[in-house]
């Protein structure tokens, strides 16, 4: 096993557990339940501790690739980290937020409408950054989907 291995293997992890958390904060409110909406928090927390990994083997993985493919586009690997910058830092700060969420309302019966309100909001911008770096990253190596036409 290599770098870009590595980098494959846990890529998925912080898009799929965002999206995951989004979700279940977003059922912890139609239902009401203060129980699920603090587990969301947890899952996000969770999510931006996932994020480093995958983001700490993209650097190797690039060289891992670059010496695999020689002639590969620079320009897609290029994008792919520039963008991962944004999809980090959007998760990061959406971790440090729910962290201090579970820290500031764990003795109270619920977490404010403003807190929850802001969470979505980061949630959503960490998971579109998210994508947009999954979706980047996949045209590396899928020329597929790197044409404006689709797949003939």
């Amino acid at each position: 096993m290599n770098a870009a291995y590595y980098h494959l293997a846990t890529t998925h992890l912080p898009v799929i557990s965002n999206l995951f958390g989004l979700s279940l904060l977003a059922y912890g409110v139609i239902r009401s339940s203060e129980e699920l909406r603090r587990t969301a928090l947890l899952v996000m927390l969770c999510s931006a501790l996932l994020a480093l990994p995958a983001y700490l083997t993209g650097a190797p993985a690039a060289g891992v690739l670059k010496r695999a493919v020689p002639g590969l586009p620079a320009d897609p690997v290029d994008q792919h980290a520039e963008i991962a910058i944004l999809g980090l830092a959007g998760n990061l700060v959406l971790g440090a937020w729910a962290g201090i969420g579970l820290l500031v309302f764990r003795k109270s019966k619920r977490t404010s409408r403003g807190y929850l309100g802001l969470t979505f909001i980061l949630a959503g911008v960490a998971l579109g950054f998210m994508v947009w770096t999954a979706a980047l990253g996949g045209k590396i190596r899928h020329s597929e989907i790197r044409t404006t036409n689709g797949p003939h």
